[in-house]
């Protein structure tokens, strides 16, 4: 135990940290395909390191058929053409450590590639040395070992003739899952994670990495019997021999989960991804395209509850956005009259808890949704996957398109805005998926010469973290758990204690705190002028008192 924490002690530098993350199909393109690529990264880490972030985690650029953007991994130790060399990595890596910004890579241990060359061996003979390296199951075709579906649509089971068997697929077909039982295949993985660490790289993000202990003839897909034995063993063989910062991806976890993926000694992961306030705006039992109203109450006592029950026994991540998720401004703020005020006060409160925040890229700018007229201008496989099979049973295509227009993960992974040049800078060529309209009104370039722009709001809330303790190590507290407008919450170390108080509507709300704390610093405030007793239409402040 004892070396342990000694060991987490290495660790604590991502408790400071601000993570950045890049979808780099749609960062920055350096050679006119229309494609982002690691060349246009680098071209970019003067802005990153401005902005002042101390991480970047990178969506995959591994070797990919991009069955699923990248997210389908055919070789795990070479990097897609697409994107640039493994030379261009590793000058990724050494220019964005001159920078002070460490790379975190987006690990898919889940399942592969169909292509992947350990599956195409799998695929030669049920006697090949790497066909238990996937999860397979005797059958005959027609008749599925059991019902379970698929996340992407249709049955989790893909028919082999040649072999006469079914092997299992979370996911796409074409990415079958790895067999976690298989020792060997564990053994694989470690040594691949391994030679990415000697290479440089800062930390781990791994994806679904709830899902490797599946058990399909249960029905179980997350959360398995055997998932932290093997995380732990991962963590030990892997992880705790470097400075690193890891992140799982975790839509199952509860707080008690969570508290043994991140446990302060270090036995797993540094923090996980949880997804319980993502998933409030959605039918009860029903799917993400499925809309309802934000239920804010719940939403404020769910992150409470997070921040409660980790506080000194786990850690928290922190996030609104991703390149899965729909733009927060458009979500949960107001893309239109309010869009400015809106994301700075989104901002505010998710920097203000405890844990590690996370920017997407553009979040810093307030990048909205984006409105395409046709289902052809989407190119995420949920998406168009999820239109058709509505549009075939029977929903409007109204109806459908605007879940799209709410949910599709395509609305992260437009292009970067960073001008008003064509194409928003992003490419000289014509991108693969198209600019959102607004680029012209909405850019790295106008938002850094504003003073006031949802840009230069980031870069304080970035550098007040690093100013005040309480940011890191401050206790939480709800205030006003029932109001129904206003999100406030204090946290408070052995010096100081910080008010964060926002306004989550379009109303002007009576605030009583702002009375109660008169006499406390302003540290951050969204709107110009005096603070009065009242909270404007998306209002948010921050301010400081020594105890």
């Amino acid at each position: 135990m004892t070396e342990n924490i000694a060991q987490n002690q290495k660790h604590l530098w991502w408790k400071n940290a601000v993570v950045y993350q890049i979808y780099p199909k749609s960062f920055q393109d350096s050679d006119g395909d229309g494609v982002g690529d690691i060349r246009g990264i680098i071209s970019r880490l003067d802005y990153l390191k401005e902005l002042g972030v101390d991480a970047v985690w990178i969506s995959p650029m591994y070797c990919s058929p991009q069955n699923d953007n990248g997210y389908d991994i055919s070789d795990y130790q070479d990097i897609d053409p697409m994107f640039g060399t493994l030379s261009d990595m590793d000058e990724l890596i050494a220019e964005s450590g001159k920078r002070g910004i460490r790379i975190i890579m987006d690990l898919v241990l889940n399942h592969t590639s169909d292509e992947h060359r350990w599956f195409e061996e799998a695929k030669k003979g049920k006697d090949n040395p790497y066909h238990d390296y996937y999860v397979w199951r005797d059958g005959e075709e027609g008749v599925y070992p059991n019902d379970m579906k698929a996340v992407f649509g249709g049955s989790a089971w893909e028919w082999v003739p040649e072999l006469g068997q079914y092997y299992f697929h979370q996911f796409a077909p074409e990415q079958p899952d790895l067999n976690w039982e298989n020792p060997k295949v564990r053994r694989e993985i470690y040594d691949m994670i391994l030679w990415w660490m000697d290479r440089g790289v800062g930390g781990f993000r791994l994806d679904v990495i709830d899902q490797i202990a599946k058990e399909p003839d249960r029905g179980i897909t997350n959360n398995g019997p055997r998932l932290h034995e093997f995380l732990r063993e991962l963590s030990k063989e892997t992880f705790q021999k470097g400075n690193l910062i890891t992140v799982g991806e975790a839509w199952g976890a509860t707080t008690e989960i969570a508290k043994k993926y991140s446990a302060p000694d270090g036995s797993e992961f540094s923090m996980v991804f949880q997804f319980e306030h993502m998933m409030l705006d959605q039918q009860d039992g029903k799917e993400k395209w499925d809309l309802a109203p934000l239920p804010f109450v719940q939403l404020k006592k769910c992150l409470a509850r997070w921040q409660d029950a980790l506080f000194q026994k786990g850690w928290n991540s922190l996030f609104w956005n991703n390149h899965d998720l729909p733009r927060i401004v458009s979500r949960w703020g107001n893309d239109g009259r309010y869009r400015v005020e809106s994301a700075k006060m989104l901002a505010a409160v998710l920097h203000g808890m405890q844990g590690t925040p996370y920017i997407y890229q553009g979040e810093e700018l307030g990048m909205t949704n984006v409105k395409f007229s046709d289902i052809s201008k989407y190119r995420d496989v949920e998406t168009t996957n999820m239109y058709y099979e509505r549009i075939e049973a029977g929903y409007a295509k109204a109806d459908v398109m605007r879940s799209i227009y709410a949910k599709s993960r395509d609305n992260a992974r437009t292009p970067m805005q960073w001008s008003k040049e064509p194409n928003a800078g992003f490419t000289k060529g014509t991108p693969w998926i198209a600019v959102n309209p607004n680029y012209a009104e909405i850019n790295v370039e106008e938002e850094r010469k504003d003073p006031d722009s949802v840009y230069q709001f980031y870069r304080s809330l970035i550098r007040l973290r690093k100013e005040y303790p309480v940011f890191v190590d401050g206790k939480f507290e709800l205030l006003l758990p029932e109001d129904e407008h206003i999100f406030a919450y204090t946290r408070t170390d052995k010096d100081t204690q910080m008010l964060v108080c926002a306004n989550f509507t379009e109303e002007t709300v009576s605030c009583p705190l702002l009375r109660q704390w008169g006499s406390a610093g302003v540290l951050i405030h969204n709107y110009a002028g005096k603070l009065g007793e009242e909270l404007k239409p998306f209002e948010v402040v921050i301010l400081v008192a020594r105890r």
